[in-house]
């Protein structure tokens, strides 16, 4: 919501605002959380998400690019959810 109001104020002088929602992304934070206390719920959600694997940073580093680029210039005010689907299979009762 925060992006939607700001893409009209940032719209006004020229610029467009987007932003990305990273699910679990491999990093090394992640794979320490990944062994750690928490380890089954983040395997729960890797395995019912609609992907079934963690992202890369590459893969967030592209989306990046792409909304970053003149190819995206008609997209402002939207937050790419990035989460392999992890929301999805939530809403969806998995």
């Amino acid at each position: 919501m925060r992006v939607q109001a700001a893409a009209v104020t940032w719209g006004d002088r020229g610029a467009r605002v987007n932003s990305i929602s990273p699910g679990i992304i491999l990093t090394p934070l992640a794979r320490d959380e990944m062994s750690g206390p928490g380890a089954e719920g983040y395997r729960e959600m890797i395995e019912t998400s609609a992907a079934g694997r963690v992202g890369t940073a590459d893969e967030v580093a592209s989306a990046a690019a792409f909304l970053l680029g003149p190819d995206a210039g008609f997209i402002t005010g939207t937050d790419l959810l990035m989460d392999g689907g992890v929301i999805a299979a939530l809403r969806a009762g998995r």
